[in-house]
């Protein structure tokens, strides 16, 4: 049965300028699609142009160049009010850190109900607040907690109020973006499998953006690795742990500690050499095996498969 696309990312580059006469690439040119109900994770060290990707896609950046496609329609081509309110409620955002993303001036119950209120989603102040107290008991809250103001919360309990107000509008697609890293470890795994729970109730799909490769494993259907504004591998999640190609990827496997003191001892980690490529023609985004992807070389690409046999 073939999967269905809920958004196809197409070429998509996003520059920066940089003083008078510097580009900084942050996206340069990267592909993939994202099906309805996956979990599509995007990984790669600090500065790839993950976070960027994620924010273009969702329109808080103008894409310099490329297309971003959701359920067939052209994200950055819609310009009525209508179309962009119509397209915000079906694409939402988790950031990073919950303290800055949450506003320090407005009550739980405001800031979960700023979407319920934008999109007339309430018909009185009674189905608001009903609808609010729903959503703290879905990500594990209580209904008690909506009086209260940021500040008064945990980072954990933070980033759970920013997950009820992505949901109070009832969206589609759900981009997290790094949305543990500021937390403890110890509360990184309850948040992980509060996204897990919600996506089974409520069919959601996600564009998880991280650099943590273990939780990336565990929450993910999918991965794509970038690096320095491209996509150098894109695989199944067992498919890349088992099976790594590209060097990048397999240097970002290598530095993944595990609980094992007799492995952590002979762990070898493998340097990513840049200039160490074929340089004799541009590498292009190709399929080394079936659903897994490198970009390389025709060379490169002759030596993977041979790698893989």
């Amino acid at each position: 049965m073939e999967q269905e696309k809920l958004l196809e990312v197409i070429d998509l580059k996003k520059h920066f300028k940089v003083g008078r006469n510097h580009v900084n690439k942050a996206v340069d040119g990267i592909s993939f699609d994202v099906y309805k109900g996956e979990t599509f994770g995007l990984v790669g060290e600090s500065g790839c142009g993950k976070s960027t990707t994620g924010r273009t896609i969702i329109r808080l950046y103008e894409a310099t160049n490329g297309q971003v496609k959701f359920n067939d329609e052209d994200v950055h081509g819609k310009k009525s009010k209508k179309d962009l309110l119509k397209f915000n409620r079906k694409m939402q955002m988790i950031f990073q850190d919950p303290s800055s993303s949450l506003n320090p001036r407005m009550t739980v119950m405001d800031i979960i109900a700023e979407g319920i209120d934008v999109h007339n989603l309430a018909e009185n102040e009674n189905e608001r607040k009903e609808r609010v107290e729903e959503l703290l008991e879905e990500v594990g809250l209580t209904k008690e907690h909506a009086t209260r103001f940021p500040h008064e919360f945990s980072g954990g309990q933070r980033q759970r109020i920013g997950i009820a107000r992505a949901l109070a509008v009832k969206p589609e697609l759900i981009i997290a973006d790094e949305p543990i890293s500021a937390l403890d470890v110890s509360i990184q795994a309850q948040v992980v499998n509060l996204l897990k729970k919600l996506q089974r109730d409520k069919g959601l799909t996600y564009l998880f953006i991280a650099h943590d490769l273990s939780m990336v494993k565990y929450i993910s259907d999918r991965i794509g690795v970038m690096y320095m504004g491209n996509m150098v591998e894109l695989a199944d999640s067992d498919e890349l742990y088992k099976n790594p190609i590209h060097p990048y990827t397999k240097s970002l496997l290598s530095a993944i500690p595990l609980p094992d003191p007799r492995y952590e001892r002979s762990r070898t980690r493998v340097e990513y050499d840049p200039s160490a490529h074929d340089l004799s023609e541009a590498p292009e985004f190709r399929e080394v095996k079936l659903r897994h992807w490198v970009r390389c070389t025709t060379k490169e690409l002759e030596q993977y498969k041979n790698e893989l046999k």
